[in-house]
């Protein structure tokens, strides 16, 4: 493995809070050397140090919970090997309005009207606000989906309980996760395959002379 540094990027990696240190276990990381079992084996003196070093780069978005390298930590690297005073090393922030406008198209309950037909529900489905926004941005800095890919998957999964409610006269969207659930068990992602392969859904008519429920 090889790291070398001139001043100018020594510079830039020291005004933005990280250290060599945190660069090589970076560079381990891409390299694809298992660093998690090291920070685990306590027959390995420095194993504390190095568990210590780990849970810091986890927490300043460089690597995921599943030890893969965040887009914050691809851009790092890519700094490392570009030209002396070509570029500056910039934090990536994740937009506020990304979470928000996610945030917004989750339903906020189960009660909802679909082709001028009702469905009561029972419960809230937007929960814990700020635990929400730190794992939906915590998926985002991942690179593998896109703010964009995350709402189509909603609006797809939204639209086919609705759907399927409206067909079966039972409310479909009851069976929904609470927001925190859906992110923390990853629910989108098979939506997103869908989206990904450009499937829609097929709208029923609106059946005239129906009951509300």
């Amino acid at each position: 493995m090889n790291l070398s540094l001139t001043f100018f990027h020594f510079n830039e990696i020291y005004k933005n809070g990280y250290t060599l240190d945190m660069l090589f276990l970076l560079k381990l990381i891409e390299e694809n050397i298992d660093v998690k079992a090291l920070c685990n084996d306590d027959t390995v003196d420095s194993h504390i140090k190095l568990s210590t070093l780990y849970q810091s780069i986890y927490r300043k978005g460089l690597i995921t919970e599943k030890n893969t390298i965040t887009l914050s930590g691809k851009k790092i690297l890519e700094f490392l090997n570009s030209e002396e005073s070509s570029v500056k090393l910039i934090k990536t922030k994740v937009s506020v309005n990304d979470f928000e406008s996610w945030w917004k198209k989750y339903p906020g309950t189960d009660t909802f009207t679909h082709k001028k037909i009702d469905f009561t529900g029972t419960r809230s489905m937007r929960v814990k606000k700020d635990e929400c926004k730190a794992k939906l941005n915590s998926i985002l800095a991942e690179g593998e989906y896109t703010i964009k890919e995350m709402i189509a998957a909603l609006e797809y999964e939204i639209l086919q309980k609705k759907e399927n409610s409206y067909k079966t006269k039972t409310n479909k969207l009851s069976f929904m996760q609470n927001s925190l659930t859906y992110l923390n068990q990853r629910t989108f992602e098979p939506f997103i395959e869908l989206v990904r392969e450009g499937k829609k859904i097929v709208e029923a008519p609106i059946i005239t002379g129906g009951t509300d429920i």
